[in-house]
């Protein structure tokens, strides 16, 4: 397997899809914005390396996307002040880019077969 390919194709789009959720949110500060690519890649990467070389259970990535969204409140928090807003953040834009990811997946596997 080649893994960074891998790793960027889950990492570009994340990326794509959270800036995206943020502006339809209304945030247009650039150091947000910014920042939403910084911490995207530092949890993205580690995220995928470990599912892909250790464990790729649904479990695993359901418990490893929840901590994910608390790292990235916390990182937004930083930035907003709003704890109920960097939470709101990171929860939409998570629960987006990673339900969209599946449907890109479940479609992959559908036309395989079809």
């Amino acid at each position: 397997m080649i893994v960074v390919p891998t790793l960027l194709l889950a990492l570009v789009p994340t990326i794509l899809i959270e800036l995206v959720v943020l502006l339809l949110l209304g945030e247009r500060r650039g150091l947000v914005l910014g920042s939403s690519v910084v911490i995207n890649t530092l949890t993205n990467i580690p995220l995928n390396l470990y599912v892909i070389y250790n464990d790729s259970s649904l479990t695993t990535i359901v418990l490893a996307e929840l901590l994910v969204v608390v790292v990235e409140a916390l990182w937004y928090y930083l930035f907003l002040r709003v704890l109920s807003r960097a939470f709101i953040y990171s929860i939409l834009c998570n629960a987006i880019s990673f339900l969209t990811g599946l449907l890109v997946q479940l479609l992959i596997v559908y036309f395989q077969h079809n």
